[in-house]
């Protein structure tokens, strides 16, 4: 065998820096997909000789100018490619595109080489993958179970390692939910940030693509080729998406469902999975914070239970007016239910979100991540068989409310099961934070993959690597309530920044608690060298148009200056005026803003 079952991007630029010809490993892709005999996975194919083609026209190898040079992939059939049949799982409705989506072309303009169009609950309406009129992918662990939906072919595809990454779309859970399904990697990224141009809408407003990988590594690599603002695409944003940090951020604060949020539907097994792994990511960064997820369940009734059903069924308006018979009966029952809803419970929607969003979103003051279980328990095809509906709501139990609340997410193998299936785990974080996910959701597989054992050494919480900003980058140092977990911390998130390093300044600073609050806020002071002490900053990178917003909203006595710190350094940083510290209290002998914290609070 050419490449192991996850054929990654590291592994394949290896084996191509030694000479390996790109058009062996394409071949293999096919000769894979052969083997495996599941006719539901793929709805059009590339023939081979035209992928072998693509491979033996790559440029000289060059991994960083083509970064997925030789690259096999795979797209989810309602994403535009030219030549190909776009038909979102519903033959009636197929149509040949002139254009490849711009997502698309950009993978390809970076090396990859694609192999064909996967299968879908048609017109991405599901979370089980039995929603079309074609063969249904088999699940590649066990094909008792329903492989996920509606991104099923692509997640399938990749178990099997036909492919090293395939494309999926995600508006519930599409890109999650397969994923775990499947025990492969799910990435679903911030709104906006990747063009949607070139993709069936499923609900406009909340859909992005996906990506599904062996690793999270190789799902982030092709991200951030996508990466990108589109200014012919109006649901595009122009996000500071900063890359993965090398290490994790110091005092990193996680929550997690509490008890009475938590719902397995009595599974045993796939309640002692997630118990497993929440114990492999408190190795990492600590003991979680429970956290009531009433608001986001409240969020997440409003997507199939509330009036956005009304969108998917604007997304196929001409189909549901005119050629309703042309549809799978389970995904016209589920869009027809939009004839409940009229403009003003619209409306009403759009209120009850703002509300709720507002209740959910304030758990980012008190955590940074959020880890849930993918799905509460795998579903079988005989009982979705049997019940249509019910097993594909509870498998959106923790991914319906994402979207709507504008997170971010990426889904990750977990601990098995007692008997062995794949129980997954998804991390959430407030959009931008992407690359945060990446940094923790890597070593967290690693962890729950076994790679942690008896006597083997643990994976580090602040790994080795750069810990200076990227070119194009400020660093800005900070000392207080911006510190990691505490209060202000999540403007820095709100702005892009990504932690670097954690290192004191130079001897000649003094630190003062300013009076106010709450957050109550520190001030430091250069002084002459001497007469203060070594202070303890974090500093952070941010982009320039991130950097200029933050300043701003600066309030006095605070402002920004160049701090000189002990590592040789000179970031911008938090500096108080000279008159901003008359009464304050010199708490300089602490030597950072967290110890004085300890100390007011052991006092």
């Amino acid at each position: 065998m050419i490449v192991p079952p996850f054929p990654t991007i590291p592994l394949l630029h290896a084996a191509y820096a030694d000479g390996r010809d790109p058009r062996t490993v394409v071949a293999e892709a096919y000769r894979r997909l052969a083997a495996v005999d599941d006719p539901g996975i793929f709805l059009a194919l590339v023939p081979e000789a035209e992928a072998l083609a693509q491979a033996a026209a790559l440029p000289p190898f060059d991994p960083v100018s083509k970064p997925l040079w030789g690259v096999p992939f795979a797209v989810k059939d309602n994403i535009d490619v030219a030549g190909l049949p776009t038909t979102a799982a519903c033959p009636d409705f197929a149509y040949t595109p002139t254009e490849t989506a711009p997502a698309v072309a950009r993978l390809q303009a970076a090396g990859a080489i694609l192999i064909g169009k996967t299968n879908l609950d048609q017109f991405a309406t599901g979370l089980v993958g039995l929603r079309t009129p074609d063969p249904v992918p088999r699940n590649a662990i066990d094909p008792a179970y329903v492989p996920g939906g509606s991104s099923s072919g692509s997640a399938v595809a990749v178990a099997h390692g036909i492919v090293t990454f395939a494309l999926g779309t995600d508006t519930a859970g599409s890109g999650r939910v397969p994923a775990a399904l499947n025990n492969v990697v799910g990435l679903k990224p911030s709104l906006g940030s990747i063009s949607s141009r070139g993709m069936l809408p499923a609900c406009r407003t909340l859909d992005t693509l996906s990506v599904f990988a062996g690793t999270v590594a190789d799902a982030d690599a092709a991200f951030r080729v996508m990466l990108g603002f589109d200014s012919a695409d109006p649901w595009s944003r122009a996000l500071p998406v900063p890359p993965a940090p090398a290490g994790l951020p110091p005092g990193l604060r996680l929550g997690l469902p509490d008890a009475a949020s938590l719902r397995f539907g009595g599974d045993g097994p796939s309640e002692a999975a997630f118990a497993a792994t929440i114990a492999d990511l408190e190795t990492l960064v600590g003991a979680a914070l429970p956290v009531d997820f009433a608001p986001m369940f409240a969020v997440a009734a409003l997507l199939y239970d509330g009036p956005w059903v009304a969108e998917r069924y604007a997304a196929i308006r001409p189909i549901m007016e005119t050629r309703p018979e042309i549809l799978h009966p389970t995904t016209r029952a589920v869009i027809a239910a939009a004839g409940r809803y009229n403009a003003a419970d619209a409306f009403a929607g759009l209120y009850s979100l703002a509300e709720l969003r507002r209740h959910a979103d304030a758990v980012w003051d008190r955590v940074d991540v959020l880890a849930v279980p993918t799905y509460p328990r795998p579903q079988t095809c005989a009982a979705v068989a049997a019940d249509p509906i019910g097993p594909n709501s509870e498998l959106g139990t923790y991914t319906n409310f994402v979207n709507l609340l504008d997170w971010c997410a990426l889904a990750v193998p977990g601990r098995p099961r007692a008997d062995g299936f794949p129980s997954g785990i998804t991390l959430l974080a407030p959009r931008g934070s992407d690359g945060l996910l990446a940094a923790l959701g890597a070593r967290l597989h690693a962890a729950a993959a076994g790679r942690i054992g008896a006597g083997e050494t643990p994976v580090p919480a602040v790994a080795p690597g750069p810990a200076r900003g990227w070119p194009g980058e400020i660093e800005l140092a900070v000392v207080g309530a911006h510190l990691s977990g505490l209060p202000l911390n999540r403007e820095l998130a709100a702005h892009g920044a990504r932690y670097l390093r954690t290192v004191a300044t130079r001897p000649e600073y003094r630190l003062y608690a300013l009076p106010g609050g709450p957050p109550h806020r520190p001030g430091l002071l250069r002084v002459a060298e001497g007469d203060g002490g070594a202070i303890e900053t974090e500093v952070w990178a941010l982009p320039p148009a991130a950097f200029g917003a933050f300043v701003a909203a600066i309030p006095e006595p605070l402002g920004i200056g160049t701090l000189r710190l002990a590592d040789g350094t000179a970031p911008k940083g938090f500096l108080v005026e000279t008159a901003g510290v008359a009464g304050a209290a010199d708490i300089t002998q602490f030597g950072g803003w967290r110890r004085y914290l300890a100390s007011r609070a052991a006092a």
